[in-house]
Formats: C-alpha cells, sequence, structure tokens
C-alpha cells in the first residue's frame, strides 16, 4: 500500500532533518572561528624591532600568546620565548602599555560536542538504519517484505468511467449495482441486502476488464487499489499471506474502497496440484485470501474485483457465494460493440470527412478493445508519416491490414519464379474459396511479403460468427488446398514448394478437431476423443482420452480422408476453371495486391477497373499462362524457407 498515509508528510520530514544538520554543522564552524585571533602573526625577533622602533601602541601578554596593536590600530599577534625576563624592562623603556591576561578557560559545550561528534554519528547511522528496516511499503523498506504491493489509484490520477468503456453493455450492467451500493450503502442495508464481496471477470486479453474495473471505482468515486495476483508471492515462505493481511488492512482504513485484483490465477490456482509440498507458498497465500473475503471478521465496504482470462483453473473455494459470488463475462465485442468503442478511441484523434467507424467495424472481426485501440493509434502513426494533418480511412484500411496480415517487407529479395509461384499459390487460395459458397468472401489478395508469408489471401466474414457448421470447415479445407494444387497443376509434381508448410498444418489441426472433438466423423461418431490438457503438459497441448490401437488408427485414417477430400475438391475446381486460374495469377503479378471487389470483377469480366492506373481504366489480360510477363519489382533480402499462408 501506500506508505504515505496521515503520518505527515516525508518531504517536510526530510527537509527539517538537512536544516538541523546544517544548522550543527554551522554552529560547530563558529566555534571553533571564535577561538582564533585576530592580527597578523609576526616573529618575535621582529616584535622587539617594532617595540624598538616605537611603532607599537599596547600588548597582552599571555603564556603562550602575545597579542598587540600598532599606534596606526592594526593588530599583530607572535609567539613569546620562554624566560625573557628583560621583555617588560623593554616595554616600560619605550612608553608601551602591556598587561597580562588570565588562562583560558576551556569551552564546556564545545568540548562535550567534539567529544559526543562520534557517537552521535554512530546513533545518528544506527536510527537511519532501523527507520528504514520499520518502514513500510515492500520496495520501500529494507525489511518490508510483508507490505503490501498494491498501488491507490485516486480521481486525480486519471479517472475513468462507464463513458469510457464501450462494447460490454452485458458487463456494465451486471457491476452497475456495485456502484450503486458504493455510492448508496443504506439503500441496500435497509432490506436486509447485502452486496456481492467479489466479482470476478472473466474474458480473454485485450477486452477491458481491467478498464471496466476502474470505471466501477471512478463511477462511484471510491479509492482504488490495484495489484497483480504474482506481486503476493515471494521466494519466502509466509510473504505472500503477510502481504494479503496487509493489503485488507489499509483497505479498512479507506473503506469503502475496491481492491483489483488483476491475473489472480498466478494465486488462485487449485491446491494440491503443485510439486513437493502441497501446503507451499503460494496456497498460505490462497488461504489467506480466502480467509479475509470471507472469515469471521468482516470486510464492510471492501468489494474485491479479480480478472482472469483462466477460469477454470481456480480453486473452487474462490468461487464460492460469499467469496467471488459474480463471474462476469467480458467477451470480445461484436460489430456494434466494435462501432462503439472505435468512437471512444477516436475522439483523441483528428479525423477526415471520409472515415465510416462502422466501415472499420465491419472489417475487424474478432477484434478486441485493445487490439482497436492499437488500430487506431497506428493509423495516427501512419498519417504522421505521411505528413497528413487528418488521419483518412486509406491510414485505417493499411492499419488493418499491418495488424491482420503483418507488416510489408518490400524490401525482401525474391526471383521472378519465386514470385510467379507465389502469385499462382495465392490465385489459387482465392479461385477455389469464390467456388466455395460457405466461404467467407476475400477481403484482400497480396503477393507482397508481409511478416512470416511470402504472400496472404485475407477473408472475412459478412458477420460475426459464434459457432461454425460443417460446410464452412469443408469450405475452408479445400480453401487451404488451394495453394499446393495451384502449383501442382501449373509448375507440376516436381516444382511444388515448401509454401504449404502453414495450409498443411492448419487443414490437419482443423481435421483432427472435427474428428476427435466436434463429432463430424460418421465412422467415429459424436463422441470426443481428445480434450486440453494443463499441469503437466501445458496449457493449448492435447491427449487421447479414449485409448486403444484400432481406434487411433481409425483417427488418424478419418483425418486423412478429410483432407484427401479437400485435395480433390480443390484439384476439381482449379482444373475447371484454369484459365481462371491464369487470368488471376497474371493481375497479382501486375498490382501486388488486389481487394476482393477487384477479384471478382476479374473473374466475371475478365478485367479490373482502375481509373488510377496509368494504363487507363479497365485493363483487361489474357487468360493463358504463357502470356504472363515477368515480375517487374525485385525485393532485396532472403525470402527462402517462409511459408506462403492461406
Amino acid at each position: 500500500m501506500n506508505d504515505e498515509q496521515p503520518n505527515g508528510n516525508p518531504w517536510l520530514k526530510s527537509l527539517l532533518v538537512w536544516g538541523g544538520i546544517f544548522l550543527a554543522l554551522l554552529m560547530v564552524v563558529s566555534m571553533f572561528g571564535a577561538q582564533t585571533e585576530p592580527g597578523t602573526a609576526i616573529r618575535y625577533s621582529d616584535f622587539h624591532n617594532k617595540i624598538t622602533e616605537g611603532t607599537v601602541s599596547e600588548v597582552q601578554i599571555g603564556e603562550d600568546r602575545i597579542v598587540g596593536t600598532y599606534k596606526n590600530g592594526e593588530s599583530f599577534s607572535t609567539v613569546p620565548i620562554a624566560n625573557d625576563t628583560g621583555l617588560t624592562q623593554l616595554l616600560q623603556d619605550n612608553d608601551v602599555k602591556y598587561a597580562g591576561t588570565a588562562p583560558d578557560e576551556p569551552n564546556l559545550l564545545l568540548y562535550i560536542l567534539v567529544q559526543a561528534l562520534p557517537f552521535v554519528l554512530i546513533l545518528g547511522i544506527a536510527f537511519f538504519a532501523l527507520r528504514q528496516v520499520q518502514k513500510g511499503g515492500g520496495a520501500g523498506g529494507a525489511m518490508g517484505f510483508g507490505k503490501s504491493k498494491a498501488k491507490m489509484l485516486t480521481e486525480q490520477q486519471g479517472r475513468v468511467t462507464f463513458d469510457d468503456v464501450a462494447g460490454i453493455d452485458e458487463a456494465r450492467e451486471e457491476l452497475q449495482e456495485i456502484v450503486e451500493f458504493l455510492r448508496d450503502p443504506q439503500r441496500f442495508s435497509k432490506l436486509g441486502g447485502q452486496i456481492p464481496k467479489g466479482a470476478l471477470l472473466v474474458g480473454a486479453p485485450g477486452t477491458g476488464k481491467t478498464l471496466l474495473a476502474r470505471a466501477i471505482a471512478g463511477e462511484a468515486a471510491v479509492p482504488f487499489f490495484t495489484i497483480s495476483g504474482s506481486d503476493f508471492v515471494e521466494m519466502f515462505v509466509g510473504v505472500g499471506a503477510s502481504r494479503v493481511r496487509d493489503m485488507f488492512e489499509q483497505a479498512k482504513k479507506n473503506a469503502p474502497c475496491i481492491v483489483f485484483i488483476d491475473e489472480i490465477d498466478a494465486v488462485g490456482r487449485h491446491r494440491g496440484h503443485g510439486l513437493g509440498n502441497s501446503n507451499d507458498e503460494r496456497e498460505q497465500t490462497l488461504n489467506q485470501l480466502l480467509v479475509e473475503m470471507d472469515g469471521f471478521e468482516a470486510n464492510e465496504g471492501i468489494i474485491i474485483i479479480a480478472a482472469t482470462n483462466r477460469p477454470d483453473v481456480l480453486d473452487p473455494a474462490l468461487l464460492r457465494p460469499g467469496r467471488f459470488d459474480r463471474q462476469v463475462v467480458v467477451s470480445i465485442p461484436d460489430i456494434d460493440g466494435r462501432e462503439k468503442i472505435l468512437a471512444v478511441h477516436m475522439k483523441k484523434v483528428p479525423l477526415a470527412p471520409d472515415v465510416n467507424p462502422r466501415i472499420i467495424a465491419r472489417g475487424t472481426p474478432g477484434f478486441s478493445g485493445a487490439d482497436l485501440a492499437n488500430l487506431v493509434n497506428e493509423s495516427a502513426l501512419l498519417a504522421a508519416r505521411r505528413n497528413k494533418r487528418l488521419v483518412a480511412m486509406q491510414e485505417f484500411e493499411d492499419a488493418k491490414d499491418k495488424v491482420m496480415m503483418g507488416t510489408e517487407r518490400r524490401s525482401m529479395a525474391m526471383t521472378d519464379d519465386e514470385k510467379k509461384m507465389t502469385a499462382y499459390h495465392e490465385a489459387g487460395h482465392a479461385l477455389v474459396s469464390i467456388n466455395e459458397e460457405a466461404s467467407d468472401p476475400i477481403h484482400k489478395a497480396t503477393i507482397i511479403p508481409r511478416g512470416r508469408a511470402l504472400g496472404m489471401v485475407m477473408r472475412l466474414p459478412e458477420r460475426d460468427n459464434y459457432s461454425y457448421h460443417r460446410d464452412k470447415m469443408h469450405a475452408n479445407l479445400a480453401v487451404s488446398m488451394g495453394g499446393r494444387v495451384a502449383e501442382e497443376i501449373v509448375f507440376g509434381h516436381d516444382k511444388v514448394s515448401s509454401g504449404a508448410s502453414s495450409d498443411i498444418q492448419y487443414a490437419t489441426d482443423l481435421a483432427r478437431n472435427m474428428v476427435t472433438k466436434w463429432g463430424m466423423s460418421d465412422k467415429l461418431g459424436p463422441l470426443q476423443y481428445e480434450q486440453s490438457q494443463e499441469g503437466y503438459l501445458g496449457m493449448g497441448q492435447t491427449q487421447r482420452t479414449m485409448a486403444g490401437e484400432e481406434t487411433n488408427k481409425l483417427i488418424d485414417a478419418e483425418i486423412r480422408a478429410l483432407v484427401d477430400g479437400a485435395h480433390d475438391r480443390a484439384v476439381e475446381v482449379l482444373k475447371s476453371q484454369e484459365d481462371k486460374l491464369h487470368l488471376l495469377a497474371q493481375a497479382m503479378l501486375e498490382y501486388e495486391t488486389l481487394t476482393g471487389d477487384e477479384i471478382k470483377e476479374l473473374i466475371e469480366t475478365g478485367k479490373i477497373d482502375r481509373p488510377d492506373e496509368p494504363s487507363g481504366p479497365g485493363k483487361a489480360f489474357p487468360a493463358h499462362g504463357s502470356a504472363i510477363p515477368k515480375a517487374g519489382k525485385r525485393y532485396s533480402g532472403d525470402g527462402g524457407a517462409a511459408p506462403q499462408g492461406a
């Protein structure tokens, strides 16, 4: 938590300490300076000569010092010689006034100060070290391991409200009751109702879980403590539990308030699933968190909000009523939600009149709130790079292509043969996609290397899809095989490249899921043969759940049959429309990038209408492979083993 509680201003304390040290040093210097005698030091022989010359007015004789004054008013001093009995006679003979001085009494204060100075210095260092040991706030104290690292945000530090959150209306509605309770607790307590002690936000990364939690605190105008689940766990046993206790103690002092724990799965996983002793540091921390959330001592006015994208690994004790009473799903926004999110982020950007958020939202299915924020930012950066004052629709389109397909690698060197093969590969994907009714429409096709791909055909759905049908999966399998089949038809069996590696991987994974998870094999039936495993296998890995050699052989045969069927379908389409394959490949070599509408126009009319081209609108292409020209531009760099994508 914050170290700076109502104990005083630490800057003022530091200023007073350093001011006291400066005054003490100044006093010591002044006291030592007071012991120095005024006047010019002269030799004792010169002192005698001055007396004889009659320039000395008066002197004061001490045991170890003689101080005098010349007749012109200047002072001098000298060290006497022992047993000089003739000095007084000499002074009398020259009419010099003289007197003796009593021995200096020792300055007791100075003596004590000088003697005590080393001890004061040692005590000061010890006191400073002790303060550091006892100082709160994990990072601030030398021994403050058990202090919470949670940070308290206030309204002065960037207040966020529900106006800044868009696209997750259902989640906002579920959490609105928490805001109402924090604003007016008596309204609920009068009827005997109790506000949920905790809310668990579940959603994919970037959907706005943290932003939503901050908006709740901003709407309720209460303190907002934020901490990550990994901040609780340290190498020292008991530190995490101590930090949990300290966090709740600080929250009680600022109640009503909100405590937000991000990535709670780092500390809230199932107990007893770790290696070695089950009573480890993480489990102690989880036990303390469970007790603080719903133990004998009530934590009134403290609402815990946690976020995770892995609710399946959380301990069941966390999810029971009385702790995290509600699970709020923060999902990927639909087209309306994406439009609202874009409108929020576009407020900070000067837009050109042609920018239409609805069109951008239609072309970004599956984008989270963070993805859309990044898209707007990339568009603004592109506009600045092009020295524009406004961000136009072209910048948004280019930024969308960069985010979805990767950055263009125009410096990559490709030979004419490699570029020609890439053009046919992508033309094969595009042509099969056009002939598959269940396939998504083509958004853009390019042979400009992007990311790790030498070329790409990007398809976008016409609407948001929440489930996929069998015919669509078969269409996707056929489209993935279109690139390899096009290479086989045009260049022959021996010239097929490795560019279809990613297509083969995609087709194999899709066919395996159809057979083992989705029950789309007539021979194997609607049974689950594979499931994702956690723990030792790691997230995303799978294992067969129904063992048996014969079953495994049948699964592999069904996967092979699905992929072979997709390959045969691609062969049927491309061989029957080989002239269109050549036509599309020639246009790809000429323009390098074609939109979905241009591809459709080319297939239907045999030409592409681009008014801004030097050759004029409606340029036609011969539909024969031998007429394909050599590639114009060359790319510098190594483009050897990069997959060509689907």
